[in-house]
Order: C-alpha cells, then sequence, then structure tokens
C-alpha cells in the first residue's frame, strides 16, 4: 500500500518508520526541506537503535529507509491508499489540509489524523468525503508503543473503520476503537491526572519529587506526571487540557493557572530545556 505521511516532527516521522517499516512505500511531507533533513535524520537514528537493541537486522533498516519518500508538496499523496496528517494540534491548519487532501486524493483514498483531542467530526466536515475520514492516535514513541486509538468521527463508515484497524494490527500495533468525544480515551482519562499534579505542586501539597514518586511507587506508573507532561510539552498539555475545557463545559478541566504561566514563560518541558525539570 502506498502512504502519505504528513508532518515530519515526532508523531509523523514516528509514523513514516513503522509503515516503512512495514513494508509500505511511504511519502513524508513537511513544508521545508530542512525539517525533513531533521526527520529522515530521526528515522535512521531509531533504525540503528532498532538494530543495535537486535530488534531488526541492518537489511531491514536499510530497506526501510528505501521505502521513505520525502517531498514538500502535498501532490504526492494523489495515489495513495491512507493519508495521516501529523501536524501540531491547530483545527485551522488541519482544516487546511484536509481540504487540500479532499482535491488531490483519489475517491477512495482514507483521510485519518493523529489528533490527540480535535473532533474528528469538525476535521471530516472540512472535505466531502466525511465517510472516509478517521483517527489514527498513535502513542509516543510510536516504533515503541503498541496502542493506536481509532477515533469514529460522526460520519465515519464501518468500511473505514475495518480497513483502518487492520492496518494499525498489520503494524504489529494494538488498534482500539473509540468514539468522538474530547481527548477521546486516553487524554480525558490522562491530562486531568496531570492537570491536577500541577495544582498539587501549585498549592503546596507537596514538592515535584513527591509527586512524581507517590505515582511511580504507589500506583506503578513508569514515570511520574510532572515528568511525564516535560515529555509531552506543557504546550501539548495545556491544548489538550483547553479543549475538554471548552468541549465539556466543566470546571473540572479547567486547566490549572501555573501550567498555563508556564506556557507563557516558554517554559515547555524537554523541548524548551526546562519544564518542571531542567534537561540539559
Amino acid at each position: 500500500m502506498k502512504v502519505t505521511v504528513i508532518g515530519g516532527g515526532t508523531m509523523g516521522n514516528g509514523i513514516a518508520h513503522v509503515f516503512a517499516q512495514f513494508g509500505n512505500e511511504t511519502n513524508l511531507v513537511d513544508v521545508k526541506q530542512d525539517y525533513l533533513d531533521r526527520a529522515m535524520n530521526t528515522i535512521e537514528k531509531n533504525l540503528n537503535r532498532q538494530v543495535k537493541k537486535e530488534k531488526i537486522a541492518q537489511a531491514e533498516a536499510e530497506s526501510t529507509l528505501a521505502r521513505l519518500h520525502p517531498s514538500t508538496t502535498l501532490d504526492v499523496a494523489a495515489d495513495s491508499g491512507l493519508v495521516i496528517e501529523a501536524v501540531f494540534e491547530s483545527f485551522s491548519v488541519k482544516q487546511d489540509i484536509f481540504k487540500q487532501l479532499d482535491g488531490i486524493c483519489k475517491p477512495d483514498a482514507i483521510l485519518a489524523s493523529n489528533t490527540s483531542s480535535i473532533s474528528l467530526t469538525k476535521i471530516a466536515a472540512c472535505t466531502s468525503r466525511p465517510q472516509n475520514v478517521i483517527g489514527m492516535h498513535f502513542m509516543n514513541p510510536v516504533p515503541v508503543m503498541k496502542l493506536v486509538e481509532v477515533i469514529c468521527g460522526q460520519a465515519t463508515s464501518e468500511e473505514t473503520l475495518s480497513r483502518v484497524t487492520g492496518w494499525a494490527e498489520d503494524l504489529d500495533k494494538v488498534p482500539v476503537t473509540v468514539q468522538d468525544y474530547p481527548g477521546f480515551i486516553s487524554n480525558r482519562v490522562l491530562m486531568p491526572m496531570i492537570n491536577e499534579a500541577v495544582y498539587c505542586l501549585m498549592e503546596g501539597v507537596a514538592e515535584r519529587d513527591a509527586i512524581d514518586t507517590v505515582m511511580k511507587l504507589g500506583m506503578a506508573h513508569p514515570m511520574g506526571p510532572l515528568t511525564l507532561a516535560d515529555f509531552i510539552g506543557l504546550d501539548v498539555c495545556l491544548d489538550i487540557m483547553e479543549v475538554l475545557y471548552e468541549g465539556f463545559g466543566d470546571s473540572k478541566y479547567r486547566p490549572c493557572p501555573l501550567l498555563r504561566r508556564m506556557v507563557d514563560a516558554g517554559q515547555l518541558g524537554r523541548k524548551s530545556g526546562k519544564g518542571f525539570y531542567e534537561y540539559a
């Protein structure tokens, strides 16, 4: 199958990596060649890591890279059976991409979004084929994590769901079908926990390390919520909390003022070098 992935960031290059690794000719699209070069370098490093850990052979790494085709134009999606958008969480940006794809892609192509919180129903309404629009929410890091949330919009057809579920399984992933409500399942459960941990820090209930330690040792989480927030990106956490707050109109989803203040200060976690923790 021919696949096009739009967005060469952390999620996009990971998604392109796994599709190419499992035998699919895969276009990777971004707006600048520099972004594509960075994405391809990341994929190559991750493949080398897999070889070093003896997860794959060197020949498989080389054939995976050979199936990847970077491009700065959406037109390469014209003959793809599946197109996955993996740009940042902005409805207006996604709306523009899906409108363009609707005119470029063949009528039976499936248009998917890796959105972590934006309504698939709204995204699908930007096209003339809402029955062919679906969510494929991969987890980070994509080559390692098994879960794919498969999100059905109001008009998503059973055929589209069946095909996408099968493709996810072909990638050795575990697809879980979810309906289109704010935050889906993963972020509707996860983000309020992170937000509450930030409230605990702001209100002086405990220090940063203590909060993370309680959740790691008491709840068997692999990392504490503040560490996880830094890993995800505090700006992403805030964006998702805003979607939940707006979508449900419930005060329990109100973003913590400390979270908002840190984002305003540019303290976004790992990607900025400082969040709840500091990174070299």
